[in-house]
């Protein structure tokens, strides 16, 4: 007889409520960390707010805990205080104001707003304006007196670009002898209009339906 896969039956019960108290445990520490950034959020300071997306990334950081309380009773009610801080982070970004930086640009026929950082070197800057396909529809010049600038969804021939295309947007930068020293991405402006939760991060909808998780915006 193999004496070590043996195992007595008192030793085996004790092995299950040791298992049993384990998971409570987790559970009680999970329900405990939402409670106490529930309170946060709440209780923040409005003229001060805190950053709602690192409570996102420390949600997710619970991902794992999360999957061993699978089994405990309070999950349902865990679930439910977790919607409800996620409620009051999305009232936090709804109807903010916000830029994104991005070479692909949703074109939805209204203007495209959108700001660039400008290098210290550069003395021209041109948006050039591209089809999916790569083809050059447009090329404007750029007036650096500007804090932010819109294109208005004209092509250089003259014809409308049809709402729904997917463009693609670049600045070129020049110096004072017309030497081009590199080509940047717009940061595209926008409003959120909703958000969501996706592999535990916080994901903003924008009003022309662009989608980018929070760590990628910048509030203006």
């Amino acid at each position: 007889m193999d004496i070590s896969a043996t195992q007595h039956p008192q030793a085996n019960a004790q092995g299950q409520t040791g298992q049993s108290q384990n998971t409570q445990e987790i559970g009680q520490e999970f329900d405990n960390f939402i409670r106490l950034l529930t309170a946060q959020v709440r209780n923040q300071d409005p003229m001060a707010p805190m950053d709602s997306t690192q409570f996102v990334e420390q949600l997710a950081t619970f991902s794992n805990l999360e999957q061993q309380v699978q089994s405990n009773q309070s999950l349902t009610q865990i679930a439910s205080m977790m919607s409800d801080l996620f409620a009051i982070i999305a009232s936090d970004w709804i109807g903010e104001t916000i830029s994104v930086e991005s070479v692909y640009v949703p074109f939805d026929g209204n203007d495209v707003n959108f700001e660039f950082e400008i290098p210290d070197q550069a003395d021209r800057a041109v948006l050039q304006v591209y089809d999916n396909d790569g083809n050059l529809l447009d090329s404007d010049e750029l007036d650096l007196g500007q804090s932010s600038w819109n294109w208005n969804g004209i092509a250089a021939n003259g014809d409308a670009v049809a709402a729904g295309s997917l463009l693609q947007m670049r600045i070129e930068i020049y110096n004072a002898d017309n030497v081009l020293l590199g080509s940047l991405a717009p940061r595209l402006i926008s409003n959120v209009t909703d958000v969501a939760v996706e592999n535990g991060r916080l994901r903003l909808i924008t009003d022309d339906k662009f989608g980018v998780y929070a760590t990628q915006a910048k509030r203006l």
